[in-house]
């Protein structure tokens, strides 16, 4: 009995502190939500172009076929958000293209994504790149995750690194091992520094 009745205060505390919630919620958002004022321009109501960056690359990095062979980058002018970059997937070119479309604030979308040629010869050289790169212990980090750093691009045996490391010598470290596979027509090195050092 004394089991019961401490199950029934139980759940009757949950219900009750899920309802202050609640209800505590509901006055909160009601009152945080602003009222546009009718002489109010509709730039103005709009994002401002760093909150609609946030917004753009977080649709982006939530893609589902997104890659460590796939390079997506955007610029924000405005209203306007241009894409670009290389994928292997052409249905990804559809997808970022639509996910940045949905924004609210996004009022014009220039696509100029470049999907990558079919080539047998290209993908042998993107996993041989992905094993030489990431096998190496300090390197490990960059390839991994839902977020690689380091992007491989190989378009027609050519390679670029795109993406971001930490320090110069993570960058000189896989430009050096990204050399070192063969078959591979040229490397060029597009990493970004985080920290010099």
């Amino acid at each position: 009995m004394k089991q019961f009745a401490g199950n029934s205060f139980t759940n009757l505390f949950c219900v009750s502190l899920f309802a202050a919630c609640v209800a505590l919620d509901a006055s909160s958002g009601s009152a945080a939500t602003p009222v546009p004022e009718k002489n109010q321009s509709s730039s103005a109501m709009g994002n401002s172009e760093a909150e609609l960056a946030i917004q753009v690359r977080h649709q982006l990095v939530m893609l589902p076929w997104y890659s460590v062979f796939d390079n997506l980058q955007y610029t924000v002018q405005g209203n306007e958000v241009i894409l670009s970059g290389e994928l292997v997937r052409p249905v990804l070119k559809d997808e970022a293209a639509s996910a940045v479309k949905h924004i609210q604030g996004v009022q014009d979308g220039d696509d100029q994504i470049e999907v990558l040629p079919l080539s047998r010869c290209d993908n042998q050289i993107r996993r041989a790149e992905l094993r030489e790169i990431c096998s190496f212990p300090s390197l490990q980090r960059y390839g991994t995750g839902t977020m690689p750093g380091i992007h491989i691009i190989v378009k027609n045996g050519h390679l670029t690194l795109e993406g971001v490391v930490d320090h110069q010598t993570d960058k000189d470290l896989a430009g050096l091992r990204a050399n070192g596979v063969p078959h591979v027509f040229s490397v060029t090195n597009n990493l970004r520094v985080l920290k010099i050092g």
